[in-house]
């Protein structure tokens, strides 16, 4: 059976990028690999095994353009409200809360939050599959 071990992105300004998800999920480096031409920034905290990655190419000047191909990241917590209150104050401008509705019931209770590259983060309320 797979299981899910990281998901990548490329990003212009690796402290920038390490801020923004230190700030926002608690994300801390676990390893940090430098090689002649890029870096790579393994993200992760204590809540799952799954780990972000970071790509940083060193001889990238322009931001990366995301295209129409990719979608979010996720991550759920346990109160919404509360931590979309928290990104507010943190200045990260987290977009409005959401719900979304599958056969006259609440699927998913959710908001969006960017990183300083441009990639959306889904923070979905805890529950259901969502979990």
């Amino acid at each position: 059976m797979a299981k899910a071990i990281h998901s990548m992105i490329r990003v212009l300004d690796e402290q920038r990028s390490r801020d923004f998800y230190g700030k926002a999920f608690g994300l801390d480096v676990a390893e940090r690999l430098a090689f002649d031409g890029f870096t790579l920034v393994y993200l992760s905290n204590p809540e799952s095994e799954f780990e972000l990655e970071l790509t940083i190419n060193h001889d990238r000047t322009e931001p990366y353009a995301l295209g129409d191909g990719y979608g979010h990241l996720a991550v759920s917590v346990d109160d919404l409200e509360a931590e979309h209150a928290r990104l507010t104050q943190l200045g990260l401008n987290p977009m409005p809360i959401k719900e979304l509705m599958h056969q006259e019931k609440r699927l998913a209770k959710f908001f969006f939050v960017q990183d300083p590259d441009g990639y959306r983060i889904e923070v979905l309320q805890r529950g259901g599959r969502y979990k």
